[in-house]
């Protein structure tokens, strides 16, 4: 998918100003993956093995678990 779909498609957007940012499944930080985006993306890659390395479940990265998860339960647990 990413070969055949996603870096064709990056051709039309400017990636020099673009970040991509993954989450940290196993399949998804294969070395050849990683190479691969770190060829897409230089330093602009936020990854598990990536050149930025945040932590998994960091607060920085899941801000919508502060507000939408709270939203959500104040929705479904009203009388």
């Amino acid at each position: 998918m990413i070969t055949n779909f996603f870096i064709p498609e990056l051709n039309n957007h400017d990636v020099q100003e673009l970040w991509f940012q993954q989450d940290g499944a196993t399949c998804h930080t294969a070395r050849a993956t990683i190479d691969l985006l770190k060829d897409t993306f230089g330093d602009h890659l936020i990854s598990r093995f990536g050149p930025v390395n945040w932590p998994p479940r960091s607060c920085d990265l899941t801000p919508l678990d502060y507000f939408l998860w709270d939203y959500v339960k104040s929705l479904v647990y009203a009388d």
